[in-house]
Parts: C-alpha cells; sequence; structure tokens
C-alpha cells in the first residue's frame, strides 16, 4: 500500500513538473499562429484560426536559409574541432601516467569552472588579433577551443573503460599511435561522441552571447542572432519572433529526439568511469 501511494505520488510530482516545463513551449507554439492583436487581446486563448503567413513572412523576413547555413557552418567547424582534439587529448592523457599528465587533466577540469564572462573580453581581443572574428567558421574555431574541456573530461573518463590490451596488441603489430588511436580505440568512443556531439549541438546552434560577440556582418548572423533582429527599439513582432522560434528549433528538436538515449549511457559511463 505504501509504495503503490509512494508510485502515484511520484507519478503526480513528475506530471506537474511536465507540465510546468512544457507550458512555455505550448504557449509559444499557441502565440505564433495568432495575430498581433489576438497575442494582445489574450496570450492564453486559442487562435481564431491558423495563421500560416506568420511562418512565411518569418522564414521570408529573417532569410531563414543564409542564417540556417551559417549556423550550420558554426555547429559542424565547432563539433568536428572539439571532437578531434578533445578525442585524442582524453584518450592521451588516459593512458598516460604520472603527475604531469594527471595535472594537465585537472587543469581542464578546472577550466571549467571559469565563467566566460570573465574572458569574453580578452576572447574576443585574442580572435580579431587572430582574424577569427567576423566570420561564421572563425566563430566555429573559437567554440571548438571552448568546448574542448568538458569533452576531455568525458573522453578520459570513458577510455578508462577500453581495456590496455587493445593498445599492446596494436603495437605488438606494428601499428604507430595515431593508427591505433582512429582505427580500433576511437571507433570503441562512440557512445561518449555521440553524447559530445549532441551536448555540444544544442549549445552551439543556441548560443547567443559569443556570436554577437564575434559576427559584425548581419549577413553572417546565425538563426539566434537573426532572430533577436526582430526585437526592435518601440516594437517587437511578437508573432512573428515565435515563428522563427518554433522553425529554427525544429532541426535540433528532431536530432535531440534521434539521439537522446546516446546522451544518458555516454555521460553516466563517463562520469562514473572517471
Amino acid at each position: 500500500m505504501r509504495r503503490s501511494m509512494s508510485s502515484v505520488l511520484s507519478l503526480l510530482v513528475l506530471a506537474i513538473l511536465a507540465i510546468y516545463f512544457l507550458f512555455p513551449i505550448y504557449m509559444a507554439v499557441v502565440n505564433s499562429f495568432k495575430t498581433q492583436s489576438e497575442m494582445y487581446n489574450s496570450v492564453l486563448s486559442l487562435p481564431s484560426r491558423l495563421h500560416l503567413d506568420n511562418y512565411v513572412q518569418a522564414f521570408q523576413k529573417a532569410n531563414m536559409l543564409r542564417s540556417a547555413w551559417n549556423t550550420i557552418v558554426v555547429t559542424v567547424t565547432g563539433i568536428a574541432g572539439i571532437v578531434y582534439f578533445s578525442s585524442m587529448a582524453g584518450y592521451k592523457l588516459s593512458r598516460t601516467p604520472g603527475k604531469l599528465s594527471h595535472a594537465i587533466f585537472l587543469l581542464f577540469v578546472a577550466s571549467m569552472l571559469i565563467p566566460f564572462q570573465t574572458i569574453m573580453v580578452t576572447l574576443t581581443k585574442m580572435a580579431k588579433d587572430l582574424g577569427l572574428q567576423g566570420t561564421p567558421f572563425g566563430l566555429g574555431v573559437v567554440c571548438a577551443g571552448l568546448g574542448v574541456n568538458m569533452a576531455i573530461f568525458l573522453y578520459h573518463g570513458f577510455v578508462k573503460g577500453v581495456p590496455r590490451e587493445l593498445d599492446e596488441s596494436a603495437e605488438m603489430d606494428g601499428c604507430g599511435e595515431f593508427r591505433t588511436f582512429f582505427t580500433i580505440i576511437f571507433p570503441l568512443l562512440l557512445p561518449i561522441t555521440f553524447t559530445i556531439v549532441i551536448l555540444n549541438m544544442l549549445w552551439l546552434w543556441n548560443d547567443f552571447l559569443l556570436p554577437v560577440l564575434l559576427l559584425t556582418d548581419f549577413r553572417k548572423y546565425t538563426l539566434v542572432l537573426t532572430i533577436n533582429m526582430f526585437f526592435g527599439k518601440y516594437s517587437r513582432e511578437w508573432s512573428l519572433i515565435l515563428a522563427s522560434l518554433i522553425l529554427s528549433s525544429i532541426p535540433i528538436v528532431i536530432i535531440f529526439a534521434i539521439f537522446q538515449r546516446w546522451i544518458i549511457q555516454g555521460i553516466t559511463e563517463g562520469a562514473v568511469k572517471g
């Protein structure tokens, strides 16, 4: 009896939390189909009819194709850099015993505690000096540098579950260190790699602060910055804002829904082994 009562209470609490977190999404979807006047009359009411022209206008005014391409360039560049460098670094640090290796690993972990706001001015100046400011590719390179610390932490823990005998067997067969890693070790890291890819995709696709610091030309804007242009000084086109937000979130929601199980599996195994 107590167990059933506890289960009912748990389900009730989870249902309330689900409603609490899903309600803003529901409001955004419902109001994206309203006219501006309907929204001002009541944000809680249902639209009189589905105003699909909100989505057409948002797509055209925000130049979604160009903004989406810029966002894809940033996301792909950042994720490629993060996975390539952090996987090798996590593997090498995990396989190399000694105080120096441990100290380097702790430096990467400690860097995760530094707030971005404390380094953003210096980072912006450095990006400008290196010629990385003003382009989606340059922004992706900067994002890769900022994202490797968490990825190294996850890879470092996950590699510990890979038997060292595989390295020794490959060495006996004449494989070099790079060939051993990319042909034998890296395929075994796919679960944590999927996790790192999805987590960083969510970050890079939705990031606002770093793009607004590094992208100066509106033609190079990402989706988030383009949508922000709907916020005028004296007026805000809420119907277009909400419609563009829904459009920009569709790809990332689909990807997350498909690969969500890899997130829990990868984080859990990497953190526990770490």
